[in-house]
């Protein structure tokens, strides 16, 4: 149990991983899209949890942090060019962006995991829960998230089509920032 409320605590405590999903929630439109999106991201972290976590892949912290913060950039990038009409990848085919992006964020889950460590009697158990805790936040935020955007179209009953690419702007000025503080400090 500690570990699911662990991987929960992670994820939404983990501002660059719920805005890199934030990015995708405003580029990303209809339910299976988003389904589709968010399980390849699952998919690809999971998979990445588990083999940095397990010993079998070691990445240095520093090199994946920043490149977790250029991911947001990316995908902030993608909703600022889609809301001026230019086709995008991510607009695409937005499950090959988080599914990519997922492997780097996967590194990012296990650093953490690996300063808590795991009970050497129950590493599965224990992977298994942290990753399914991470899911469940996700998903959490993903539903505030739609919960706000739904919210918000019937208070101004209609879609304020400059809001996407103004928050696209502001995370992608925060997450800038980020890759060169990280870099920085390599």
């Amino acid at each position: 149990w500690s570990y699911f409320v662990l991987g929960v605590e992670h994820i939404l405590g983990g501002i660059d991983h719920l805005l890199f999903v934030l990015a995708l929630l405003l580029i990303v439109r209809g339910g299976k899209r988003i389904v589709a999106t968010v399980t390849a991201f699952t998919l690809a972290h999971s998979v990445t949890l588990a083999a940095a976590t397990l010993g079998w892949v070691h990445v240095p912290g520093p090199p994946v942090e920043a490149i977790i913060a250029l991911s947001i950039v990316f995908v902030a990038s993608e909703v600022v060019h889609a809301g001026k009409g230019r086709p995008v990848l991510t607009e695409r085919a937005p499950w090959i962006v988080a599914f990519s992006f997922g492997l780097l964020h996967g590194f990012g889950f296990a650093g953490a995991l690996a300063e808590v460590g795991l009970p050497q009697t129950a590493i599965p158990l224990a992977l298994l829960t942290f990753n399914v805790g991470v899911e469940v936040g996700q998903l959490l935020f993903v539903a505030a998230v739609l919960v706000l955007q739904y919210a918000g179209a019937r208070v101004f009953q209609s879609e304020a089509k400059w809001l996407p690419v103004a928050t696209a702007y502001g995370v992608g000025s925060i997450a800038a920032f980020w890759t060169i503080e990280r870099i920085a400090g390599f």
